[in-house]
């Protein structure tokens, strides 16, 4: 179990090293992430100590949410005052982003046109 906490945390301690130094508009915990699942492909497989520290912190990943629970509690007066502008701006950004998504999958998909001479 000490092992895979420790490779978590070295993915992690990379991650904010690669951020410090090369890659400072990306956070460090994600790019410890995309290291740590690049070297998870390349192994083909995941060890037991990773994945037994892996299914602990998912067991718990709902804690996480409480403090964004508080905080909307904590400030209810402000957004009701301001419901309005806040559903306007969630509705129009969830539109843009599906706007958008349908853009770049429309484009990805489209098949090359075949240049017959």
């Amino acid at each position: 179990m000490i092992s895979g906490l420790v490779q978590i945390l070295l993915f992690q301690s990379l991650g904010e090293l690669v951020s410090k130094f090369a890659l400072p508009t990306l956070p460090g915990p994600v790019i410890g992430l995309v290291l740590l699942i690049i070297w998870l492909v390349l192994r083909k497989g995941i060890n037991s100590d990773l994945a037994m520290v892996a299914d602990g912190f998912s067991q718990y990943l709902g804690l996480l949410f409480v403090p964004a629970a508080v905080g909307v509690v904590l400030f209810l007066p402000q957004l009701k005052a301001n419901a309005l502008a806040i559903v306007s701006a969630l509705v129009a950004s969830v539109i843009l982003t599906i706007a958008t998504t349908a853009i770049v999958v429309r484009f990805l998909s489209a098949k090359p046109e075949s240049t017959e001479s």
